[in-house]
């Protein structure tokens, strides 16, 4: 069938595998009681590529649960993260950001799946392959966006911007951008430029939302469980997707342009919501921070969700 054809076409290596991972993580954390996260189209899309049949896809197929390194430690730091930022783009969007920019989108459904206010469009950005991939899946479960989906292909260490403006992007508008899992794996200068061109299409009220990684020791960090699990049961070397060259303060260059900023990881989160992944030893989640940053004017200090907090699910 066609629908499987364009599967079966998807590249499953390097960082298009890790699309696939976070899909996973996602259908197990949904299918927990106490989930971070709900994404009831997760488990379609690692369905649709062959390559991942063999892999979990609810919390019982998991026998060592939040011991197993890959689908239990991972997973759970993978759902934490998307609930994290859910709350960060849904309280930009009920405060007036009703333009929402997902850079690096991959196989997330947010348009789906949260509840936005009325008037929010959601921007999707990432390679055509992966869009064509995605737009397959949820053509076939005849899947309603919760916002207007409006999706971009391009790729983000080229001229992203202009392809986005021409799908209708208003930099005139207040906009809440997010960039999961994605700096990373972009080298030093794409990040730099990246987070400029963020700038350059934001007006006043807008928000913005990343990650990094600090602090990681390649060779220190290989026999970490996260990446050996992932290396001998998936045959993805996440290190070597990850760029390793010295990473700019990028905080400090926001701060410079005139945005504030928090900078928080995971464990606050586990703390605050009162589940997810704990510290732990040779631990490759400890590396993580997610920063939030608020260009004045309408919110002059940092957006930090641990001192402004949504409601509990």
């Amino acid at each position: 069938m066609a629908d499987n054809a364009r599967a079966d076409a998807h590249p499953v290596a390097g960082v298009g595998v890790t699309a696939l991972l976070v899909a996973a993580a996602r259908a197990i954390e949904a299918s927990r009681p106490d989930a971070l996260a709900r994404d009831a189209y997760a488990e379609h899309f690692v369905r649709a590529a062959p390559a991942c049949a063999d892999w979990p896809l609810t919390a019982d197929q998991v026998p060592d649960g939040d011991a197993d390194p890959l689908w239990g430690r991972l997973g759970r730091f993978f759902g934490l993260r998307t609930r994290v930022f859910d709350d960060f783009l849904l309280r930009r969007a009920t405060e007036g950001g009703r333009q929402v920019v997902l850079l690096g989108a991959g196989l997330d459904t947010r348009a789906h799946r949260l509840p936005w206010p009325p008037g929010t469009t959601v921007f999707e950005i990432d390679r055509q392959d992966v869009l064509a991939f995605k737009r397959s899946v949820l053509d076939a479960l005849d899947a309603v966006p919760r916002a207007e989906r409006v999706a971009v292909a391009a790729d983000l260490r080229q001229d992203w911007a202009a392809a986005l403006v021409a799908a209708g992007f208003d930099p005139a508008r207040p906009t809440a951008w997010l960039a999961e899992g994605l700096v990373p794996y972009l080298p030093p200068g794409a990040e730099r430029e990246l987070l400029a061109t963020v700038h350059a299409h934001s007006a006043p009220g807008s928000a913005l939302a990343y990650e990094v990684k600090q602090g990681v020791d390649p060779v220190e960090a290989r026999d970490y469980p996260i990446y050996a699990a992932a290396r001998e049961r998936i045959g993805v070397d996440l290190l070597a997707l990850f760029s390793t060259e010295r990473r700019p303060d990028s905080v400090a260059e926001l701060t410079e342009l005139g945005w504030s900023t928090a900078v928080r990881g995971p464990f606050d989160f586990t703390r605050l919501y009162g589940r997810g992944p704990r510290p732990a030893e040779e631990d490759a989640v400890a590396a993580n921070r997610w920063i939030f940053g608020a260009l004045a004017p309408g919110r002059p200090s940092a957006p930090d969700p641990l001192l402004d907090p949504p409601g509990q699910p």
